[in-house]
């Protein structure tokens, strides 16, 4: 028997990722020794320290019930106490920081809180396919904000047509950013503020990639920007930051009615994030950082190699400031998509399709550096035997 989708999950293209992982899955069947560039998950373990707090927390008899669905108080003034102290914000644990089962399930459910179906969400084009996907499904239709290397992969809100911006009601935003790698400034989040204001639109910030940088840089967060907080949330999680991808806990801080909007959903369709992940979280929140350099310090050297290897072939990349993500034009002759093909099928490398993340990442790919340097070298040498000397 079949049943026919709703028409909310027919309007949602594949999930990048999973076919991503699917072709894997075929070279593997076939025998092909496959390197993956493609998805951006930490290969380093988790800190020892978190995963102690978390076997202890097991073993706890409270800890198997059933959590509050907003987080621990002590876990949520675990994150507030991290924006003191990181970025000079003061949040108030009790209404601005609601707990999420990883920062995905939030940037998903936002949409449902505040867009009807007809509304119109701002979303940055490349860009983190669950900001269009959670605003699909909720009925709403995304407006796609060009980011281009001329304008150093910026949204250029004075580009956005003055009858959309009134329709707007929310806009998603990322930096450090995933798939680009780039940063903004001050200067640029002051004007999404103003532009907020004056439109009454909700930002919502991804800052999943705050504490990945290298050579100095520090990501800010957009709730250090005066009036950040009247206009918007951030989102971010303990994945990239302590290697904790698989664990799913992650938050919501900000603006006080919107975090109380997200937790009053979740308790509608979640029952929260077990408590022992949790004091995990805390652990690795409230604990030694030097685990966080030590990791930034890995990712470098493979930003580096990366980097200089294509570079070494032709291409003239810039080294990113921050993220585990470089982000490179395909070379003549090629597309996104035949790109990745090519690569995956002479040199068993997968490397991710600009595509994926847009029409405007069209013509570009993305290199994840979350697998060994040794790996790193031997997916560069085998596309250097089949790709040679790259022209644009």
């Amino acid at each position: 028997m079949r049943f026919e989708e709703a028409q909310r999950i027919k309007n949602l293209p594949p999930y990048l990722f999973a076919r991503i992982e699917k072709v894997i899955a075929q070279k593997k069947e076939a025998g092909v020794d496959v390197i993956s560039l493609g998805i951006g998950d930490p290969d380093i373990p988790t800190p020892e320290h978190i995963i102690k707090e978390a076997r202890q927390q097991v073993a706890v008899p409270a800890n198997h019930q059933y959590p509050s669905s907003a987080g621990m108080l002590a876990y949520r003034q675990a994150v507030a106490d991290f924006y003191a102290r990181r970025f000079g914000v003061e949040l108030d644990a009790g209404t601005e920081v609601v707990s999420l089962i990883g920062s995905k399930e939030g940037i998903a459910h936002i949409s449902w809180c505040y867009l009807n179906p007809g509304d119109t969400v701002l979303v940055p084009d490349p860009g983190y396919p669950v900001y269009s996907g959670g605003a699909i499904l909720a009925g709403a239709e995304p407006y796609y904000m060009p980011l281009t290397a001329e304008k150093g992969f910026l949204p250029d809100l004075a580009a956005i047509p003055r009858d959309v911006a009134k329709r707007a009601k929310m806009m998603f935003i990322n930096y450090p950013n995933n798939p680009t790698g780039a940063v903004a400034d001050e200067k640029f989040y002051r004007e999404v503020v103003d532009f907020a204001k004056q439109y009454e639109i909700l930002v919502c910030h991804d800052n999943a990639y705050s504490e990945v940088a290298f050579d100095g840089y520090k990501p800010l967060s957009f709730l250090q920007i005066p009036g950040a907080k009247e206009v918007g949330i951030e989102f971010n999680s303990v994945s990239k930051a302590y290697n904790m991808t698989g664990w799913r806990i992650g938050w919501a801080a900000g603006n006080p009615d919107v975090i109380e909007a997200l937790g009053r959903f979740k308790t509608n369709i979640d029952s929260g994030q077990f408590q022992a992940v949790q004091y995990a979280a805390i652990a690795g929140l409230t604990g030694p950082q030097d685990s966080v350099a030590a990791n930034n310090e890995i990712y470098r050297e493979r930003r580096d190699l990366v980097v200089d290897g294509l570079n070494a072939m032709g291409w003239q990349l810039a080294k990113p400031k921050a993220t585990f993500y470089i982000w490179a034009p395909v070379p003549k002759g090629f597309t996104s998509a035949s790109f990745a093909e090519f690569v995956i099928e002479k040199a068993g490398v997968v490397i991710t399709p600009g595509n994926g993340y847009g029409q405007q990442g069209e013509g570009y790919f993305r290199i994840s550096v979350t697998v060994p340097k040794e790996r790193i070298a031997e997916a560069l040498e085998r596309m250097k035997k089949y790709i040679g000397k790259v022209e644009f």
